[in-house]
């Protein structure tokens, strides 16, 4: 492979004539950045220059490979025509973390030492909010907007959360509740804890280690974590740090391209996945004005689409792949394509749930997409119970071959136990995993877990509840559940972390 000087790089810099240096080698993208998933101007506006950091910070290993042909390398970069001074930074600098980012506001030496902010130990993490105030200091402006955006006015974000807030706890006194077992199996697999950690995209804008840190903590803390489809690793390198005997589900978004889908869940079954979770409530993705108002201008390892605005943000920048004519018909296709459990993540109703059941469907998580889609759909904890009487009465013995899981909102052991009283097989939790993910790393993920392992070891022992079978509909209040009228307290602890709509601002 012939050498090739950086000045002559420098040379090819037009969208016809465009080359690229990544990780040493020279890559001819004049065709490929018509049909970047990413959309065009995050190569055309780097052409003629070394985008090797800007490329690794968000892609897999492997994607080079999978996208582009072999001819598209044309050459090596001679490193002895690099200028360190121009060079050490590949295309751009790379964003600091919010807190170290230019403001109108003093800068840190200026601040008295006892005013300055400093990140406060693990130890101090008390509960998921923290990690939540800690990670808003600490992410770059751009990966917080993306994380913590939900549709529009946001208010089912809120809702999410706020939801368990209306039902209330009916404890029992007396039991014997010396010994208590959160342990419970999940589609046949035991788990830790009725809790698994659900799919989320684009890791490494919390931490470098991203999805492979989160799926050792998860190994760690016994739990069951969720291969998201919009991953910063590749399949394969999620895949690699499974640690013996851990249990891996996968997340699948239905690629328009058939056969795509199709590769990707033969590479789900041959890598060891136990289920698959079919995401169904994106064929469009909502507005999230927090993350659009950011512009983000990195791409990510994404299956291959046209190209997209890039002005919209990380969400429609990653996105533009999904089908959007996926229909029940389909479901018929994919259980022919794999032996797989196929999970249907994002219901919102109990006639889709009973709909889900007739099709062969192994189970539903009732979800919103994180309050991140239709802005006023209604929280998973509040279709719960609807969805499990739809299902009671059309077969009283759905439990046998259905499960269902619910996730958003989620954020106490309380709300675990709630969700399981009212039929929740287990519940899946997002953000908590991203914001402890961005806050401390693997330790944060797995201080997290211990978190909800402890506050729902308390609620079960004050309900008198020793095991997970021993939760029932009786252990709780909620007939408020529908009422959306605010009549609860202030929560300050998600409150005072929850950061509202306004503009991003930009030095």
């Amino acid at each position: 492979m012939r050498k090739i000087t950086m000045q002559e790089v420098e040379r090819h810099n037009t969208p016809d004539d465009c080359w690229v240096v990544i990780n040493g080698k020279v890559y001819d993208l004049s065709v490929f950045q018509k049909e970047h998933p990413g959309g065009s101007p995050i190569i055309t506006n780097n052409a003629g220059k070394d985008v090797s950091n800007l490329f690794n910070d968000v892609h897999p290993e492997d994607i080079v490979e999978r996208l582009l042909t072999p001819e598209a390398c044309v050459g090596v970069v001679d490193m002895d025509t690099v200028d360190p001074a121009i060079h050490v930074v590949a295309g751009k600098e790379k964003a600091l973390p919010r807190s170290q980012q230019q403001s109108s506001a003093p800068a840190e030496s200026e601040v008295p030492q006892d005013r300055q902010w400093q990140k406060p130990p693990i130890e101090a993490m008390l509960n998921t909010f923290d990690f939540e105030s800690v990670a808003s200091r600490t992410m770059t402006e751009e990966g917080w907007g993306y994380y913590s955006s939900g549709g529009d006015d946001e208010i089912t974000l809120r809702e999410n959360h706020t939801a368990f807030q209306r039902i209330w706890l009916k404890p029992r006194i007396l039991v014997n509740v010396k010994n208590i077992d959160l342990t419970t199996s999940i589609l046949g697999v035991k788990s830790s804890l009725p809790l698994y950690l659900s799919a989320t995209a684009l890791g490494k804008l919390a931490d470098e280690e991203g999805e492979l840190a989160i799926s050792r903590a998860a190994a760690s803390s016994e739990v069951i974590y969720m291969l998201p489809t919009l991953s910063s690793f590749s399949l394969d390198e999620m895949l690699g740090v499974r640690q013996p005997g851990q249990v891996q589900f996968g997340q699948l978004y239905v690629n328009s391209q058939r056969g795509r889908t199709e590769e990707y869940v033969k590479r789900l079954e041959d890598g060891g996945v136990k289920a698959i979770f079919v995401t169904v409530d994106a064929p469009q993705l909502g507005r999230r004005e927090k993350d659009m108002r950011n512009k983000f201008t990195k791409s990510t390892d994404v299956q291959k689409g046209d190209d997209v605005k890039r002005s919209e943000g990380v969400a429609r920048a990653i996105s533009e792949f999904i089908d959007p004519s996926l229909c029940w018909d389909d479901i018929t296709w994919l259980k022919g394509i794999t032996t797989l459990p196929i999970i249907l993540k994002g219901v919102g109703c109990g006639l889709d749930t009973v709909l889900a059941y007739q099709m062969g469907c192994d189970g539903v998580v009732l979800s919103n997409h994180g309050g991140r889609q239709l802005d006023t759909a209604r929280s998973a904890i509040e279709i719960l119970p609807e969805a499990i009487a739809a299902l009671d009465e059309h077969d009283s013995n759905w439990r046998s071959r259905f499960e269902v899981f619910i996730d958003g909102g989620i954020r106490r052991g309380s709300d675990v136990f709630k969700a399981i009283a009212l039929g929740a097989t287990a519940v899946g939790i997002g953000r908590p995993v991203l914001y402890s993910l961005a806050a401390y790393g693997q330790a944060g993920v797995e201080r997290m877990c211990s978190l909800f392992k402890d506050e729902l070891t308390m609620v079960m022992r004050l309900m008198g509840t020793p095991t997970i079978a021993d939760i029932s509909e009786d252990h709780v209040l909620y007939s408020n559940l529908m009422t959306h009228v605010p009549a609860q307290a202030r929560d300050h602890l998600q409150l005072d972390t929850y950061e509202p709509l306004r503009p991003v601002s930009r030095i």
